[in-house]
């Protein structure tokens, strides 16, 4: 009996996810009352407005202030020559001895890759965590150091010490998802000239990735691949969402439909390893992935083939397209290498799942760091984001431990939050699972311990960035802000697999809902 035969009498497991909650039809019909044209003079009135303002202050705290909010506002990329300026001069400067100025230039600073002290903030500090006499102490200068320490390395002490007097209520800046946040530093009746440049800029932003989704809506639709791959989610939405949290600006455009077409392949094959696939087939499966050989798929099952040629299909496509867009030669041995590497570690956990094993921590995450999707993701982000072929590729190949630690918080990050889920259907064992075999503890000690991982891997990754050459430094953001979305996808949850939660409010936040923009001129 051949595989296919054997295929049509196989059982095959199940994880219930919902279904889609978009109406696809509804998003392709989606129109604004927001017309660019109209405001494209605006825009640049205010902007003119806002570097003036750059050039003007002279005040080291108010120009710190002015950066934090830009950047907040996710409008930096309008400033990049002028912010870059600004911190180089006070790279070289130091800040007034009170916590919040002392914490701001701190954050500032180390978020651009510039390795200042902590000491400037550790002094101001006694040894049972509290202020030292004569310094002014308030809930914003405990929120910015608080948010300082996000930012701090292996070896420093600032996060631990931080962490003794900071509220549970305090946000994490450096682990946010800027475009997603943009919205909570708006206020209705601001018209200040920033904030009204910030609302032209989030509308016609918006506008853009509208655009950008009504295109990849309608070529995940003419796959045909919904009434074939039941046994996966459909998620287009999601999947897009976090390629705007990768990279929202508006020339990566190209970037975020390359990523997009990544992550719903990330879905679908993870889903045919976790769920659909028997062990034969996921053998024959991955040995076609590895030859890149669609000869190899012929006694495969047609949900598997159809897989197949959506992952061969789909990475030749985007490969032509780098070609054709960039003027670069052909990518596609650095795209099949990660995707076999991918495959190959899904296997492994397959392998664990069928023979009923339950890896050490160190071993499951030797592995895991490879199955999280993250150099898959990298890379599409780096081709998207890169200029120049060769350093595009050096990028990748030269800053493996970034993507490395950046990837373990990818694989963390979605262990607790589909963990609970994946023990309940009987998949393989997560870190939480395999932690709470190894060392005998329960379930909430063991999210402690990889809590501390994930901790562990920001400081690392930190470090990384600040020791890379600065040139490289605005690429390797967007290997940073995959792990910052998975942060966010999954902080309460299986924000993929359920997505009527925070995913949902975020979609409609960032995808659909337009800022509304005040009528009154904008005031300094």
């Amino acid at each position: 009996m051949n595989m296919v035969t054997a295929a049509a009498n196989l059982p095959r497991r199940t994880a219930n996810y919902k279904p889609n909650i978009w109406n696809y039809d509804h998003l392709q019909s989606l129109t604004t009352t927001f017309h660019l044209e109209e405001h494209q003079s605006e825009a640049e009135t205010l902007k003119d407005q806002v570097c003036s303002e750059f050039r003007e202050l002279r005040d080291p705290l108010h120009k710190l202030e002015l950066i934090d909010l830009i950047d907040k506002l996710a409008l930096s990329h309008y400033f990049e020559e002028e912010i870059s300026k600004s911190v180089k001069e006070m790279a070289c400067a130091s800040m007034d001895a009170d916590p919040y100025s002392a914490a701001l230039y701190f954050r500032i600073l180390r978020h651009h890759g510039y390795h200042v002290s902590q000491d400037g903030i550790l002094q101001l500090l006694d040894a049972e965590e509290k202020v030292t006499r004569g310094v002014q102490w308030d809930d914003k200068a405990r929120l910015e150091i608080f948010e300082a320490s996000h930012l701090g390395v292996d070896s420093e002490s600032l996060f631990d010490r931080a962490k003794a007097f900071a509220a549970k209520k305090f946000s994490i800046c450096h682990r946010n998802v800027r475009w997603f946040n943009v919205r909570s530093y708006m206020h209705e009746n601001n018209n200040s000239v920033i904030h009204c440049l910030a609302g032209l800029s989030f509308n016609t932003i918006q506008l853009q990735h509208q655009n950008d989704l009504k295109d990849i809506i309608r070529w995940w639709r003419n796959l045909g691949l919904l009434e074939v791959l039941t046994f996966s989610r459909d998620r287009v939405v999601e999947s897009f969402l976090w390629a705007v949290g990768v990279a929202y600006e508006p020339q990566h455009g190209s970037l975020r439909k390359w990523l997009t077409k990544a992550i719903l392949l990330v879905l679908i094959i993870d889903d045919v390893y976790d769920i659909y696939g028997s062990m034969d087939e996921l053998e024959q499966f991955s040995i076609a992935v590895e030859r890149w050989d669609p000869s190899e798929i012929h006694q495969l099952p047609e949900a598997l083939k159809r897989c197949f040629w959506m992952l061969y299909d789909t990475a030749n496509d985007i490969d032509l397209e780098i070609q054709k867009e960039k003027g670069w030669t052909s990518v596609l041995p650095h795209l099949k290498k990660v995707w076999i590497g991918f495959c190959k570690a899904l296997l492994v956990e397959a392998k664990w799942l069928w023979n009923g094993e339950s890896p050490s921590l160190v071993k499951y995450l030797e592995n895991g760091w490879v199955s999280s999707s993250g150099l898959v993701l990298s890379l599409h982000a780096l081709l998207g984001a890169g200029h120049d072929m060769d350093e595009t590729v050096a990028a990748f190949d030269n800053n493996q431990e970034i993507i490395h630690h950046a990837s373990l918080i990818i694989r963390l990050c979605n262990d607790q939050g589909t963990s609970k889920a994946e023990l309940e259907r009987g998949d393989s064992p997560s870190s939480i699972v395999c932690h709470m075999r190894e060392a005998n503890v329960g379930e909430e000690e063991a999210r402690g311990h990889i809590r501390e991982l994930i901790t562990d891997s920001w400081k690392r990754m930190n470090g990384i960035m600040m020791r890379c050459p600065r040139p490289q430094q605005g690429m390797l953001r967007h290997v940073v802000n995959t792990a910052r979305v998975a942060n966010f996808i999954y902080q309460n949850g299986d924000g993929f697999g359920v997505q009527d939660r925070e995913t949902k409010e975020q979609v409609l936040s960032c995808l659909i809902k337009p800022m509304h923009l005040s009528l009154s001129r904008p005031t300094n």
